[in-house]
């Protein structure tokens, strides 16, 4: 860490939500970590896959979103499944709020990244869910493009 920049990429990706649900909208949001809860994920120990955003009054949380324990943390050490608050300026959260309450949209996070300034940063996304066939369609284009990649090797 001569330089000042971290040597080690971390980026947790949400494949499920892409699979689950169709992506209309991205925003990329800060997140309000402990101690401990920075250092587990500088060792990429997070899972997304079952987590999701809500408002709580004004404000924008992201709920199951598990964070592992910092192995060398001791009794202060954080509780991994804990309601963590999302930075975004006024303007976004207006404007997610009325597409969840009058659309019937979801908020689910698709990836978590460290900043070139040492953040961790959420990416989010508004989304809407896919129907069986959609879920289908993505299968059999996944298939196709994996058996395209297949001949040219």
């Amino acid at each position: 860490m001569s330089s000042g920049k971290l040597e080690k990429k971390v980026s947790i990706q949400n494949r499920r939500a892409r699979f689950e649900y169709e992506v209309l909208d991205k925003y990329v949001a800060g997140i309000v970590l402990t101690g401990t809860e920075i250092k587990s994920v500088r060792q990429s120990k997070v899972n997304l896959s079952d987590s999701y955003c809500f408002f709580k009054g004004d404000e924008l949380f992201v709920k199951n979103m598990h964070i592992a324990e910092y192995t060398y943390g001791n009794i202060m050490n954080h509780d991994p499944l804990r309601d963590r608050k999302l930075l975004l300026n006024h303007r976004e959260l207006k404007k997610l709020r009325d597409s969840v309450k009058n659309q019937g949209l979801t908020i689910v996070p698709l990836s978590l990244f460290i900043s070139e300034r040492g953040f961790a940063k959420l990416e989010i996304a508004l989304v809407r869910g896919k129907k069986l066939f959609d879920k289908r369609e993505s299968i059999k284009e996944r298939d196709q493009k994996r058996e395209m990649e297949r001949m040219r090797i």
